[in-house]
């Protein structure tokens, strides 16, 4: 048992190891895996420098049906990074801080660390189960890179993170062992616009209110709740005097709903 155990490990030990060298210092990674193979993975992670950053779950459309047990529809994100070095986090990269949908913050919501990112089946090709969604790696490479960077590769498989990195105007470097799959994916490399998915992308609001992230002094927190009471008591909607009291504060909306649920409001 000993020996088959050490038989799962090495490989994950060797990629640890190896992503340790290759990465600048500062420099992010994240693994994706199923939960089979996931301890051996995190007792590799264990063994280096790199540090955890988040631990986030993919929540994907369907599952393998299973009779017995639960049916698994989910794989986990390790996202690391390499100390030495500042870490690559561009918060406002897909959503402004104000952005919201029915009340609720875009840019929170899709920072959280649970993912809902459906799988890409096209009819008429062959499908390759370990290819990830486009979606998905857009999302990985906005967040972590700027345009100009290197994303690493480590099993390129279908060559949908160098594909994604392109054409979103950085670099792509990988491996696969299989010269077969790498032969037919490299000469399709030459159809990608480098840059090219850029102008696709919408424009985050990253107009930020004058005074966010400042202090409330006491004196402006009576005062907003006066105005919000008088508003309320014209016959105001809760979400209108928010707004008002946003643009005469200077402040950003979820400041302001942040700080009237604190006062019961």
């Amino acid at each position: 048992m000993r020996d088959f155990l050490s038989s799962l490990l090495q490989p994950a030990i060797r990629m640890s190891t190896n992503i340790e060298r290759v990465l600048r210092p500062g420099g992010s990674i994240y693994i994706i895996s199923g939960y089979t193979n996931l301890i051996h993975i995190l007792n590799a992670l264990s063994n280096t420098s790199l540090q955890e950053i988040n631990h986030i779950i993919w929540k994907y459309n369907f599952g393998v049906y299973t009779k017995n047990k639960y049916i698994s529809s989910h794989y986990h994100i390790l996202y690391y990074q390499k100390p030495g070095g500042k870490r690559t986090f561009n918060q406002f990269t897909r959503f402004g801080m104000e952005e919201s949908d029915n009340g609720r913050s875009k840019n929170y919501a899709d920072r959280e660390d649970v993912w809902v990112i459906n799988k890409e089946y096209k009819k008429g090709q062959t499908k390759n189960k370990n290819q990830l969604p486009s979606e998905l790696l857009q999302k990985l490479i906005l967040y972590s890179s700027h345009q100009g960077d290197s994303v690493c590769d480590f099993f390129l498989g279908g060559f949908g993170s160098a594909r994604t990195a392109l054409a979103l105007g950085r670099r792509a470097i990988g491996f696969e062992k299989s010269k077969i799959a790498f032969d037919h994916n490299i000469a399709e490399m030459e159809n990608i616009k480098f840059g090219g998915q850029l102008n696709t992308l919408s424009e985050p609001d990253n107009n930020t209110p004058s005074n966010s992230g400042k202090r409330w002094k006491d004196e402006d927190i009576e005062r907003l709740l006066r105005k919000y009471d008088g508003l309320i008591g014209k016959q105001s909607s809760k979400g209108e005097a928010i707004q008002k009291l946003s643009e005469e504060f200077g402040r950003g909306r979820f400041g302001v709903l942040n700080l009237l649920k604190k006062h019961g409001r």
